[in-house]
């Protein structure tokens, strides 16, 4: 009974052992049939992840590890391919991948990186440039609060030559290098004399200015307008007691403390004596006006008067 109950046993030991073989054999012949790859998935967002499957098609890839694409997401590879060598499986948003595709196709191809260096020209030219002066003003009036500006030296701009290299393509202008430059006329300072107002007191007791003062001021004037009329004038001709054809907004009638030729500053606009009156008297200036209207317009006005070179 014995030896009967030993054999079962043994027999049951080896029925065990063959089904764990087989299983094992089983499970390694698997194994070998399916290959297993670290695959990467690129997101739309950059994100990266690295899954190990054994699944080639990329939707299976995809559902195996829950990834769903959106209404306006593609894939590459496309859903129905396999994984390519690079194992990669890059998610984008439509429209940015063709766009990228294309750049990199126009980069790569040598008909258009011909093109970029196609008709391109250089040319040397060489351009003058003025370099503006200075002004210094130098302060003798002693403290004086009642003074006037008197121009010793006019300034002069200077003058600079600038040869550049420049690059064109299609007769555009694309790049520009300074070679040399140098200075071919060195500017002059204004030089401008602050000094205390001289002035002298006419039997009118009217306040004017001593004609060989060149540069400072002549006080306050009365300053009017007139025109060649007839009534004004006593003739139509327009010359002036000078000898000279009246000017519009250049010529002036003043009274005889300034010579023929003398400039005046008046409201910032340089006028010359080129003519008298008999009203031009003492504090009285008249600027002459080719329109009627224009000297009714501009009335009386008094404003500061200058003596300039």
């Amino acid at each position: 009974m014995r030896r009967d109950e030993n054999a079962s046993i043994s027999l049951k030991k080896i029925l065990t052992i063959s089904i764990i073989f087989v299983f094992l054999l089983g499970i390694s012949v698997l194994a070998g049939n399916s290959k297993l790859n670290s695959i990467k998935i690129t997101f739309s967002d950059n994100h990266e992840i690295t899954v190990v499957t054994s699944k080639t098609k990329v939707s299976e890839v995809l559902s195996d590890n829950h990834i769903i694409l959106s209404s306006n997401e593609i894939v590459s590879p496309g859903m129905d391919e396999n994984i390519t060598n690079s194992k990669t499986i890059k998610i984008s948003i439509k429209g940015t991948e063709t766009v990228k595709a294309a750049e990199q196709s126009d980069e790569n191809n040598i008909d258009n990186v011909k093109q970029k260096y196609e008709n391109i020209t250089e040319k040397i030219i060489t351009i003058q440039e003025e370099i503006p002066f200075e002004t210094v003003t130098k302060d003798i009036s002693g403290g004086s609060s009642d003074t006037a500006n008197k121009i010793l030296q006019y300034g002069k701009n200077g003058l600079k030559e600038t040869k550049y290299k420049v690059t064109y393509q299609n007769d555009i202008e694309i790049e520009r290098e300074e070679l040399e430059s140098k200075v071919i006329e060195e500017p002059v300072n204004q030089i401008v004399q602050v000094q205390k107002k001289q002035v002298i007191t006419s039997r009118s007791g009217l306040r004017t200015v001593s004609s060989v003062d060149s540069g400072s001021s002549a006080g306050k004037y009365r300053i009017t307008a007139y025109t060649a009329s007839f009534r004004e004038c006593g003739k139509t001709d327009g010359i002036t007691a000078s000898g000279v054809k009246a000017t519009s907004n250049h010529t002036v009638a003043a009274p005889g403390i300034f010579p023929f030729g003398t400039k005046l500053l008046i409201g910032g606009q340089i006028y010359t004596v080129e003519d008298r009156g008999g009203a031009i008297q003492g504090n009285r200036i008249d600027i002459y006006m080719d329109s009627y209207s224009d000297a009714i317009a501009w009335g009386s006005r008094y404003m500061d008067v200058e003596v300039v070179q």
